[in-house]
């Protein structure tokens, strides 16, 4: 299977981009072909035999990531899978692409892998970058309803069917998304263990923007998303949560307005899933209410 990796910079982290690119490169098997996107910025120096588009503008994460796609071809088509890595990780293993490779060629209906994401220093995998609600045990691979947006492979058959990313979200809950329609059309997610992506410890409230898109793009995923019944219950819930985490005041006015902007705003085309995923999301541990 052919293997292509999409990068989206800013350009602010050079040496942290040259260091990613050089654990592509070391990869086993068939060369990985690169995109690096300059999402509204230059992109710096890359190696030889690396392509590159440079936006005029920042898109957002999924608009740059969207970029990148189609540098493959219509909806990537000049390959078969295609590595989403975030410029400041590193791939920890040689052998990441192919098993990549070997995960898509064993299972016809597996859609998108979501790779562990470790600290470089401590080998410590935080709770939120394991994408299942049982998350105690980080080197647990199974069957999951999401994946991590800066630490994944997607086949592009899936991209062609279904869809890219969701431009309008530009950051939050865009890999949920495309998650959802992607098991709505009968695809399988699987999180892997052995696939590590090493990326420093962060959290990701240090966005200036984090609390009003995370809570605006969670009303627009349950809009576009869910059965009509659903949309109360899975926003209700996570209403609820919020308000327990205690956000500090100015948080929780930030998160009241995205939640407000999610309902005045259009959320883009409404396709909601079959109940027979509401289902299977469900007997994959994690009903779409959470």
């Amino acid at each position: 299977m052919k293997v292509g990796a999409v990068i989206i910079t800013m350009g602010n982290r050079p040496d942290e981009l040259r260091a990613l690119l050089d654990s592509v490169a070391k990869q086993e098997g068939d060369r990985v072909e690169v995109v690096v996107v300059g999402n509204g910025s230059p992109v710096p120096d890359v190696p030889e035999g690396v392509r590159t588009v440079e936006l005029p503008e920042n898109l957002g994460i999924p608009g740059g990531r969207n970029m990148g796609i189609e540098a493959f071809g219509p909806s990537g088509r000049d390959v078969d899978v295609l590595l989403f890595l975030d410029d400041d990780g590193l791939l920890a293993h040689h052998d990441t692409a192919e098993l990549c490779r070997r995960a898509f060629e064993e299972d016809p209906k597996l859609g998108i892998v979501s790779f562990r994401i470790a600290d470089p220093d401590t080998g410590e995998t935080q709770r939120r970058h394991v994408p299942r609600l049982r998350a105690s045990d980080p080197m647990r691979s199974s069957r999951v309803t999401t994946f991590l947006g800066g630490a994944n492979a997607v086949r592009t058959q899936v991209l062609a069917e279904v869809g890219g990313l969701p431009d309008a979200f530009f950051y939050a809950h865009e890999e949920t998304d495309l998650a959802w329609r992607a098991l709505d059309a009968g695809w399988m997610i699987d999180y892997r263990s052995d696939m590590v992506l090493y990326h420093p410890t962060t959290a990701p409230s240090r966005h200036a923007v984090y609390h009003r898109m995370v809570a605006r793009n969670r009303v627009w995923l349950a809009r576009r998303n869910l059965p009509a019944l659903l949309v109360p219950v899975y926003l209700g819930v996570w209403l609820l949560l919020t308000l327990l985490r205690k956000p500090s005041a100015p948080a929780l006015k930030a998160w009241f307005g995205g939640f407000k902007e999610g309902w005045t705003s259009s959320c883009g085309p409404r396709r909601p899933m079959k109940w027979r995923t509401v289902w299977r999301l469900t007997r994959l541990g994690r009903p779409p209410v959470i």
